[in-house]
């Protein structure tokens, strides 16, 4: 566990300034050469468009055209007066730099302010203040890749990506995303997937089945072990990246990237003189040099808390002892800190550079030196994915990209010639109309469906074979009424990437509903909003069968999956399909959902929107038995319900279904909107903008060795939780001057009846460009299941209210429920034993536990039922077997249901869990140059030159590690999370990301 984690929404980092506090790492970024004064102390200056300029921002890149060739990195510097700054050049060890060539990358290491640098996480900020975090060096060596990208691959029907574009500038995804896509480019999809990873990575120091594990973590000496699992990571984030589960790739990423960089804070490769990745560590056809043996001393006895002497002299490669597994021989290192069990025994002390702090880290000091090599090995992992995957692979698994997926699910009976017809026009314009340009679809899914069967499921990311794949489907055959609808649904929410909009094309009811509550999970899990379009036409059946007579709430499931995702459910007829449908484009296109105030219908009262300087293109829709309706702007003018161009926008009518654009520029202030009509009628305003947030919670974590936040989906009944928000497109609104938009609290209300549950002020965490917020939730709102809806409140750049909606609502979970997968490799053939835990923190509980997988593969478990009492924990064992059918590099979701015996109020708890099935000798990274030189960058698939780093080689290696048998049930005495020394992976907890 490198460096305190960091749990906080993914973002890019702030700009510090110049020459006050502590070293930090800036960005590792192509320059071309020019001079500079490589050492000794006074103002820096930079060539930038051919003259000298003061340094007046920490995350310079800095043009060179010669620096000595014996240039090495220096050891932290104090603090010098008058803004003055030291700067080093990270060259590659014994490398001569007039190898480097016109252009190479250089890591400069900047005297920064500890307040101001990277963002630690504010609960470890009070333990080790200033203190590098993995999602710091994560997120740092993604941002650099990704601009690297850019730069080789110029955006089509753009000007270039310009290096001094960024020079003196902090290096932000919301900037790059406007310069390569455009202004106002959206980069949330981006973003959460680097939360994604970054979650992955830090969620290893918490999790049970992970934290304790000497080898995820090089920890024990066991290096070649920690390096063999290292790169079986890695090579399953290949495996599923090319069968294009992404968010499988991420979470092993996150995986492989913090054991990478644990290997620079828990060994003593810094101490070793090291200013350099380590060349074999992603290079496994070498073995590990110089490691220290069983018998080797390797520390003398330390009794303060700061050891800086304790390593002998030794020139093998070591690293510290943790905990009690396994026990520590004598003479050998501990990790160290507070919670190191095995650092009270002789030598006592430790050897660990995780944190600023001597109270956790003995090594403090060596804190710098050893994020910057970790930082330097993860753009190099990084930058092996990338060759491996290629440019749109790599931009795929890091959803590198403004526009969402295109996902539909489709009745194919024969009653759905309209509907077919519709979603293929719809498709076939979009993919022409996007071709090419930054909103162009990156993802495809198909899934057909009928009476009995549904699937099989279509994926791809080329435009034709999509419409090929669609214009090979036809309305054919009956079947009765209902149909495997959800079956479907279910099967495209497995293969749709997050934060994706489905739409499902039917004109019967669900056959399948008792998936209801597990597909509305899997749609909070994914984040993915899906619309129903559902064609009752009563003209038309004789076009099915019907056996029964049909309820009439049999559309109920479709409406609570929408309700759970943040979709709809929209009844038109056959006629009007085709213009319905045009909402298809309109949701693809980075459209926020604004919050109306009350949410829903009520007699006799206005529903009442805010629209803000930074919204366009709003359209107000408008569903139901609709008599009348009336918009009214905030200078008092107002339109009706008849259609064509009226003063405020357009209206289009199809049936029971209006569509209201709004005029551009929409006018600033509360808007208003009356409805008259039978039942309840549905209204949904909507707009661009590239002003959003992504959020996720997480529960602070102060009784282990890395102080913290625990990663959640979503609340869990109990247990004090904090929500923290991450607001996108700050970057490219903030450069065009004046005051910077900003939230100040977030409403949470009841779902659906809209009732306030709480408001509570939002914490800027960080400078303000990073829009990082954070606030407590209200004891109340965690004391007790149920669904909640989170909005944003805050003001705009010119003072106008500022409101934003996620754009799914929340649900607390009742219990905590965690799902783990096996150390060892998953393979065909094999049977794997899978880790169950289900804990509670609100009351006793009775529960059923259900399981499920996909594909039907056989799964036995030996736990049931469990009664748990208040912070009572119940553990159970599944067993997988794995067909010696099943194809390799496919992948398996197994999910675990809590369900309450008593049927009493409440969802079931789910937990899902995403298995990769493999070869027992992949060849995933072996496929290299063997002519290339050693010198060359890892990028094995295309092979650029590049010098700084060593041709990377991964070959085949199994990961290794144990397992013991669980069945027990243990209670705490307080409402804290439990860890084991289990020792599987990978995890997908309810409620816990990992």
């Amino acid at each position: 566990m490198l460096l305190t984690p960091s749990l906080l929404p993914s973002s890019p980092h702030s700009p510090p300034h110049c020459g006050r506090g502590r070293p930090a790492l800036a960005p590792l970024l192509p320059v071309a050469l020019g001079r500079h004064e490589q050492r000794g102390w006074g103002s820096l200056s930079c060539l930038v468009a051919g003259r000298a300029s003061p340094c007046t921002e920490a995350r310079l890149i800095i043009t060179l055209t010669s620096v000595p060739c014996d240039a090495r990195l220096g050891p932290a510097l104090p603090r010098t007066p008058n803004n003055q700054i030291h700067v080093s050049a990270m060259l590659p060890g014994k490398a001569p730099l007039p190898c480097l060539g016109p252009s190479g990358l250089l890591l400069l290491q900047l005297l920064l302010s500890p307040t101001s640098a990277f963002f630690p996480n504010i609960w470890s900020l009070l333990a080790a203040p200033g203190s590098f975090t993995h999602q710091d060096l994560t997120e740092e060596a993604a941002l650099n890749v990704t601009l690297q990208l850019f730069l080789e691959q110029p955006p089509p029907g753009r000007p270039p990506v310009r290096l001094e574009d960024f020079l003196g500038r902090t290096l932000l995804a919301d900037d790059l995303f406007a310069a390569y896509f455009g202004p106002g480019a959206p980069s949330r999809r981006f973003r959460a997937a680097l939360g994604e990873v970054s979650r992955a990575n830090a969620a290893q120091d918490f999790l049970p089945t992970s934290r304790n594990d000497p080898d995820l973590h090089f920890d024990a000496e066991r290096l070649g072990q920690g390096r063999t699992r290292l790169v079986g990571a890695l090579r399953e984030t290949l495996a599923a990246a090319r069968a294009l589960d992404y968010t499988l790739a991420r979470q092993r990423l996150g995986a492989a990237l913090h054991a990478l960089q644990d290997f620079y804070s828990h060994s003593n490769w810094v101490e070793l003189g090291e200013q350099q990745p380590h060349p074999h560590l992603l290079w496994p056809r070498r073995e590990l040099q110089s490691l220290a043996q069983e018998g080797d001393p390797t520390c003398s006895d330390c009794e303060e808390l700061s050891c800086p002497g304790n390593l002998l002299a030794v020139t093998h490669l070591t690293s510290g002892y943790f905990g009690t597994y396994p026990p520590k021989p004598p003479g050998k290192c501990s990790h160290g800190g507070h919670f190191d069990q095995s650092s009270s025994q002789p030598p006592r002390g430790g050897i660990n550079k995780d944190s600023t702090s001597p109270g956790f880290s003995p090594h403090h000091t060596l804190h710098a030196q050893a994020a910057q090599l970790a930082l330097l090995a993860s753009i190099q992992a990084f930058s092996l994915l990338r060759s491996r995957l290629g440019d749109s692979g790599f931009s795929r698994l890091l959803d590198i990209t403004p526009a969402s997926g295109l996902s539909f699910v489709l009745d194919t009976t024969g009653s759905m010639g309209e509907e077919i017809n519709a979603a293929k026009i719809q498709a076939r314009h979009i993919a022409e109309q996007r071709r090419g340009s930054p909103m162009e679809p990156a993802h495809y899914i198909l899934v057909p469906f009928h009476d009995p069967g549904f699937g099989p499921v279509f994926t791809t990311s080329d435009p034709d074979s999509f419409w090929q794949q669609l214009n090979e489907i036809h309305a054919l055959g009956g079947g009765d009424e209902p149909e495997m609808c959800l079956s479907a649904l279910e099967l495209a929410l497995l293969h749709t990437p997050p934060l994706s909009d489905i739409f499902v094309f039917t004109d019967a009811s669900p056959k399948d509903s008792f998936l209801t509550n597990r597909v509305e999970s899997l749609t909070r899990e994914r984040r993915c909003r899906v619309t129903f379009l559902v064609t009752e036409d009563p003209a038309r059946v004789q076009g099915r069968a019907r056996r029964e007579v049909l309820s009439p709430l049999r559309f109920e499931p479709y409406e609570a999956v929408a309700l759970a995702s943040g979709g709809e459910v929209i009844f038109t007829k056959d006629q009007h399909i085709q213009d319905v449908a045009a909402i298809v484009e309109e949701s693809t296109a980075a459209l926020v959902t604004l919050p109306l105030e009350p949410p829903a219908v009520v007699p006799g009262r206005p529903l009442v929107f805010s629209v803000d300087g930074l919204l366009q293109k709003v359209t107000v829709r408008i569903h139901g038995e609709v008599s009348s309706f009336r918009i009214r702007n905030p200078e008092g003018i107002f339109q009706s319900q008849e259609e064509g161009t009226g003063p405020l926008g357009h209206t289009r009518r199809f049936g029971q279904f209006w569509i209201v654009t709004v005029n551009d520029p929409p006018r600033t202030g509360a808007w208003e909107i009356q409805v008259t009509a039978e039942g309840t009628p549905r209204v949904r305003v909507q707009a661009q903008t590239s002003l959003d947030f992504l959020f996720h919670f997480g529960i602070p974590v102060e009784d282990g060795p890395h102080p913290g936040l625990y990663p959640l989906t979503q609340p869990v009944a109990g247990l004090q939780t904090q929500l923290l928000v991450e607001v996108t497109g700050l970057g490219s609104n903030s450069n065009a001057g004046g005051a910077r938009p900003h939230f100040s609290h977030a409403l949470l209300r009841g779902v659906p009846e809209g009732t306030e549950l709480g408001s509570v002020r939002l914490e800027p965490v960080g400078p303000p460009q990073r829009g990082l917020l954070a606030a407590a939730l209200p004891p109340t709102l965690a004391s007790a299941a149920g669904a909640f809806s989170l909005e944003l409140v805050g003001q705009d750049g010119g003072g106008q209210g500022l409101r934003r909606a996620a754009p799914q609502p929340c649900t607390v979970a009742p219990v905590l429920l965690e799902l783990s997968g096996p150390p060892d490799l998953l393979a065909p053939g094999s049977r794997a034993p899978l880790s169950l835990r289900v804990a509670s923190f609100s009351g006793p509980q009775d529960l059923n536990l259900r399981t499920s997988v996909y594909p039907s593969f056989a799964l036995a478990s030996n736990l049931s039922r469990a009664r748990l009492g208040v912070n009572e924990s119940a553990w159970g064992r599944l067993w997988l077997q794995i067909p010696d059918s099943a194809p390799p590099d496919s992948v398996v979701t197994v999910t675990v249901a809590a369900v309450r015996r008593d049927g009493g109020p409440g969802s079931p708890t789910h937990a899902f869990l995403r298995l990769l099935v493999q070869a027992r000798a992949p060849q995933l990274l072996d496929r290299c140059d063997r002519s290339s030189s050693a010198d060359q960058v890892g990028d094995l698939g295309t092979m650029r030159k590049g010098p700084l780093w060593q041709q990377l080689e991964l070959h085949k290696a199994q990961k290794v590690g144990g397992y013991e048998d669980v069945g027990a049930r243990g209670s705490q005495s307080q409402p804290v999370l439990q860890h084991s020394s289990q020792k599987c992976e990978p995890v997908h907890l309810h409620g816990v990301q990992g």
